[in-house]
C-alpha cells in the first residue's frame, strides 16, 4: 500500500478593506440591475463603472474621474443624470450638482475628489 503524504495548505488571508470594496461593487451592480431604468444599460460598462468608483480615493486623478464620467454617461449626452449615477455619485448627486440643473458635467463630477478626502 503506498504511503500518503498530507500537505498543509495555509488559509487564504483576505484584506477586509478590499473585500468591502468588492462587496460594495457587487451590491451596487445588483441594485442597479434590478431597476427598470437601467435594464438596457450595458452590464459590462456598469460593472466597470462600479469597480472604478469603488477604487477611487483622495489620491485619484482627474483622468480616473474622466473615465468614470465616460462609463456613467450611458446615453453619451455629455452629462450624468440621476438615473445614470451610481454609488457615491448618486448619494452625493445634489452636492455635486453645483448649477442645480439635475445633471452632472465633468467639472462637477471632479468635485467627487474633494468629497473623498
Amino acid at each position: 500500500m503506498p504511503s500518503r503524504q498530507i500537505t498543509f495548505v495555509p488559509p487564504i488571508k483576505i484584506d477586509p478593506y478590499n473585500m468591502k470594496k468588492i462587496i460594495l461593487s457587487i451590491t451596487v451592480a445588483a441594485t442597479l440591475f434590478s431597476c427598470n431604468s437601467v435594464k438596457d444599460v450595458n452590464t459590462s460598462t456598469l460593472t466597470q463603472a462600479a469597480t472604478l468608483l469603488s477604487s477611487l480615493s483622495s489620491n485619484s486623478t482627474v483622468q480616473q474621474i474622466s473615465s468614470l464620467f465616460s462609463l456613467l454617461d450611458t446615453n453619451n449626452d455629455e452629462a450624468i443624470s440621476t438615473t445614470e449615477a451610481i454609488g457615491s455619485v448618486a448619494e452625493n448627486f445634489n452636492i455635486l450638482d453645483t448649477d442645480s440643473n439635475s445633471s452632472l458635467n465633468l467639472t462637477e463630477l471632479t468635485g467627487l475628489l474633494s468629497l473623498l478626502k
